[in-house]
């Protein structure tokens, strides 16, 4: 069962997210509603997903998550907030958000937002991720092969998806390949960059300004 931990200082917001995730089956460990009271939280109860919102009462969000990053073992964070702002995705996801929701997002889409933040996927909502890598293409004027291991063109591809947030089906199905050449692929790439998994994964190719274009 996945553990998750809610932060949110609005307490009906907070027990209502707690309740649809308890609903869906996963395993609520914690809900606090201040970043330092979470940071501690997390050391003891160590969920497997952070359900974070950027607005707390004693730190900004992007902080905890960089303090949530530092916990051992640490923990996924999925940032669910009420701000769509560039600044305000872009701070999160170098701070080592997992994913970034608005809290206008269904049910649904959360509760599936959650189940793939657990394995390990790069979420955002539709139309985030293509703002993060485009203002990361602006700051960043350097190909993914300059200055790193080189990588095959389907090594690249593959990548460019992986950024985007694509589940390893997703990718196997625009690509017409199958699942497990997918993730022999993400494996090469995650051991030639010498990375650990596809969070890190995705912020290397955000850094460089990778596009699916």
């Amino acid at each position: 069962m996945v553990r998750v931990m809610v932060v949110d200082d609005h307490p009906m917001w907070r027990d209502g997210v707690a309740r649809d995730l308890a609903e869906a089956g996963y395993e609520v460990v914690a809900t606090v509603g201040e970043g330092r009271q979470a940071v501690r939280a997390a050391a003891a109860v160590r969920p497997d997903v952070v359900v974070l919102d950027l607005r707390l009462p004693d730190m900004a969000g992007a902080e905890v998550a960089a303090r949530l990053a530092e916990v051992e073992p640490p923990p996924r964070v999925l940032v669910l907030s009420a701000s769509a702002e560039q600044d305000d995705v872009l701070e999160a996801v170098k701070a080592g958000a997992s994913g970034y929701l608005v809290k206008s997002a269904s049910r649904e889409e959360f509760l599936d937002a959650v189940r793939r933040t657990a394995e390990g996927d790069a979420v955002f909502t539709p139309g985030l991720a293509g703002l993060v890598l485009g203002e990361y293409r602006r700051l960043a004027a350097q190909d993914v092969q300059a200055d790193g291991p080189r990588l095959t063109e389907r090594e690249t591809e593959v990548l460019r998806l992986v950024a985007k947030g694509l589940s390893y089906k997703q990718i196997a199905d625009r690509l017409v390949l199958s699942h497990r050449t997918v993730q022999n692929h993400v494996q090469n790439t995650l051991g030639k960059l010498q990375l650990h998994n596809r969070v890190e994964l995705v912020r290397y190719a955000i850094e460089r300004g990778l596009d699916a274009d």
